[in-house]
């Protein structure tokens, strides 16, 4: 027989469910993701680290698992929750079940929960503070457990992700660019390598001189989970490497991480963007993408002097119109840096990429390698190869 289990939130709310996967109990950030497929890539995104992830469609398992689309060396998430499993697949890629997937690296999920109420509850509330549990079936205790287990915001999530020692990913190339490794997919290593590039990864804390010492053509900034604002070392890392002048790009966290080195301030969304089906437009050429995206910190655009992006809670008529007017933008950051705003969210109007004007850089928000996703956006790599050439 299937062996129950509880779902709590902090709030209080509590729902009732099946074992998915392995037995136990697992606490972390609940968020939701709105992808119909990719469920293998946001297992194994070493950005949701701390996070017990909500599936918004209902049926999740259908194709299986294999070993070739997976975007780390193993599941990442804290927790999974699904309205319905599937365990048998339909897919000859598949060489292992979804459920049994989830058992073999020991993840704690459960099905068979309202996850529309669940999704329209983080929407209303936020994203909050969860458990997962086959052991502890009373509301009151978990609920109790989960408001004393610790929050997202401040903790260095990273430096459980982050290799601990150079790795040379790919020995040859055209042109050599260090990636400092927060937690980076495997799906941005191979599109570095399609571009033509030699890739060596580094812990995040590395220091300047021995990024310096593997002789760069340009440094790429990786994406990875949790608050950025903690992850000092990497500011300061960034911050050398714009006095450096070597090319520099950022993805999602590193985009972040950007953003807070030349003296811009993040902040906590309330539920944040999960999912493959975002819209961005490229204020450059006016071109919206869809595209991929795991984050739930973004770089306040007010840093820059720029009150006219949006925020997941401003109306959603004002917002439309605002975002029809708006083409490229330009700021300056506290510490006098010129900024040149290059994408938005055509969702809510968040900050989504940017362009240093006296420095060769640039950053986006969203996931240019998708894995999963549409490819529409995969020109970043061209872009990051242009700007190498550039400075070199």
């Amino acid at each position: 027989m299937p062996q129950k289990a509880l779902l709590t939130l902090e709030d209080g709310s509590f729902y009732y469910g099946l074992s998915l996967g392995a037995e136990g109990e697992t606490f972390g950030e609940l968020v939701f993701n709105t992808g119909m497929t990719g469920y293998q890539e946001v297992l194994t995104d070493p950005s949701y680290t701390g996070q017990i992830v909500v599936m918004t469609y209902p049926e999740i398992g259908i194709y299986g698992v294999n070993e070739e689309d997976v975007e780390s060396d193993g599941i990442k998430v804290a927790g999974f929750v699904v309205f319905r499993s599937v365990s048998v697949p339909s897919n000859w890629r598949s060489t292992m079940s979804f459920p049994e997937y989830l058992k073999k690296h020991g993840i704690v999920a459960i099905e068979g929960v309202d996850t529309r109420a669940l999704t329209r509850k983080i929407r209303i509330k936020g994203a909050m503070k969860g458990a997962i549990s086959t052991v502890d079936l009373d509301p009151d205790s978990l609920v109790k457990r989960v408001r004393e287990s610790p929050s997202i915001v401040g903790r260095d999530l990273v430096k459980l992700v982050t290799p601990r020692d150079v790795v040379q990913e790919v020995e040859d190339g055209e042109f050599t660019v260090v990636v400092v490794d927060s937690g980076v997919k495997f799906g941005i290593l191979r599109d570095l390598k399609r571009v033509g590039a030699r890739v060596i990864r580094v812990p995040y804390g590395v220091d300047l001189d021995d990024v310096k010492a593997l002789k760069p053509d340009g440094v790429l900034i990786s994406n990875g989970p949790g608050d950025p604002s903690v992850l000092l070392k990497t500011i300061e890392l960034i911050r050398g490497l714009l006095r450096e002048g070597i090319a520099l790009a950022g993805i999602c966290l590193g985009h972040q991480l950007l953003g807070l080195a030349i003296g811009a301030r993040t902040y906590k969304m309330k539920f944040g963007h999960r999912g493959i089906n975002h819209p961005v437009k490229d204020l450059r050429t006016g071109r919206v993408l869809i595209t991929t995206h795991n984050h739930g910190f973004a770089v306040d655009p007010k840093s820059f002097g720029l009150a006219e992006l949006g925020s997941e809670d401003q109306d959603a008529n004002v917002l439309t119109k605002n975002l029809q007017k708006i083409s490229l933008l330009k700021g300056k950051s506290p510490s006098g840096i010129e900024v040149e705003i290059t994408h938005i969210s055509l969702n809510d109007g968040t900050l989504e990429g940017m362009r240093l004007v006296d420095y060769p850089a640039f950053s986006v928000q969203y996931h240019p390698e998708a894995s999963p996703g549409p490819h529409d956006a995969k020109y970043f790599f061209e872009e990051f190869k242009r700007l190498i050439r550039e400075v070199k």
